[in-house]
């Protein structure tokens, strides 16, 4: 039987029960936790909105948007919202997935840690920001009701998420540094990795090979 939580059905596909299972294992407890939510969140927010959309595509997008932070799927070469989005297309692909559901799911993990642009693409990929920002941020935290948000909070509960989340980033990321150039998680490795500086955008234009 599928599983309601705050209105909102769980997707209950062979391919859906797989994504779980997947996630439940590469993943710590926070992060699986996380990435339920994300859904749950996202699927509030879409329906506040009026939005159409498919739930078990915004299902594998949110439980997949993490998976570059896990030490099976995570690589040294490329951003980690990278990792989970390949790794997300390989597994809609083995269920016969592919075309522009495969290419929303990618684009809605690629782009979450990217403001603003996702909220304007397909409602699949903007989703999966909402319910990552309203998880992480707050941003969207007054948008569904108490007893809502107090429902996904009691089925998937979030003690000490603030740190446990900041410490799940830099624990993906801190091999990669470069690959934070330009987005969100720079922030967090200047926080929390010794060292740590920056690439600047005008730094980076001035020290080009060009003459001028």
């Amino acid at each position: 039987m599928a599983e309601t939580i705050a209105g909102v059905q769980i997707p209950d596909s062979t391919m859906a029960r797989e994504a779980t299972e997947l996630v439940r294992e590469a993943a710590t407890p926070l992060v699986f936790a996380h990435s339920r939510r994300v859904f749950l969140f996202g699927t509030l927010r879409g329906r506040e909105q009026g939005l159409d959309f498919d739930p078990e595509l915004l299902y594998v997008g949110a439980m997949f948007h993490d998976l570059g932070l896990t030490e099976k799927y995570r690589r040294t070469d490329q951003r980690f919202e990278i990792d989970a989005a390949d790794e997300a297309r390989r597994f809609l692909r083995s269920h016969g997935i592919t075309g522009e559901g495969a290419d929303l799911v990618w684009a809605g993990i690629a782009l979450h840690t990217t403001p603003e642009i996702p909220l304007h693409m397909a409602p699949e990929i903007a989703l999966v920001t909402r319910g990552v920002e309203l998880d992480v941020l707050g941003i969207g935290y007054d948008a569904i009701s108490d007893e809502d948000r107090e429902a996904v909070v009691a089925a998937h509960p979030r003690p000490d998420f603030k740190n446990g989340i900041l410490a799940a980033f830099t624990e993906g990321i801190k091999d990669r540094p470069e690959t934070t150039f330009g987005n969100v998680k720079a922030d967090v490795l200047a926080h929390f990795v010794p060292g740590f500086q920056r690439g600047d955008f005008v730094d980076v234009i001035k020290n080009s090979d060009w003459p001028e």
